[in-house]
């Protein structure tokens, strides 16, 4: 099965989780970035980030290289951001609708807080795929999940598989 692990990263936790489960399926990565970025740091960096989390924002992305007919499988990763998942997916989203209809999905998202459940619940409604294959949330808590947080890809991998 050929699969790819779609995601946008900005503090480099969801980049760690897709670099992993890659490695683990023999998936090619696919990172998308937004054509302006979001601030990185400070209030500025949840204030706009947020906002255009829950304004439903489809920010304009760096070109990349995906071709939906060489996957069987398509695993989107994301931040929480506001109890969604980030703007960058949802362009990619839109983007890839209607050629992402009759693949296998699969997401997780990272977190510091609350929301995960709610943000791959919107996700899985705006795949327009039905039921995701395999979901995961993971915890953004400086290291202390650690261990929690890898036994989790290794389960989500074989959901994958």
């Amino acid at each position: 099965m050929k699969a790819a692990v779609v995601y946008y990263s900005m503090s480099g936790k969801v980049d760690a989780a897709a670099r992993r489960i890659a490695g683990e399926l023999g998936a090619d990565l696919i990172r998308l970035f937004p054509q302006t970025p979001y601030p990185a740091k400070g209030l500025a960096k949840f204030l706009h980030g947020g906002k255009s989390a829950l304004r439903g924002a489809a920010p304009a992305l760096q070109p990349y290289d995906f071709d939906a007919a060489a996957y069987d499988l398509v695993i989107l990763g994301t931040p929480v951001w506001a109890g969604t998942f980030a703007p960058p997916l949802r362009s990619f989203l839109q983007d890839s609708r209607e050629a992402l209809q009759g693949k296998k999905i699969a997401a997780f998202a990272s977190m510091m807080g609350s929301g995960g459940d709610k943000t791959l619940a919107k996700l899985q409604e705006t795949t327009g795929v039905g039921e995701l294959t395999a979901r995961m949330i993971l915890m953004d808590d400086k290291g202390k999940s650690a261990e929690k947080n890898e036994a989790a890809i290794r389960r989500f991998c074989r959901q994958c598989q």
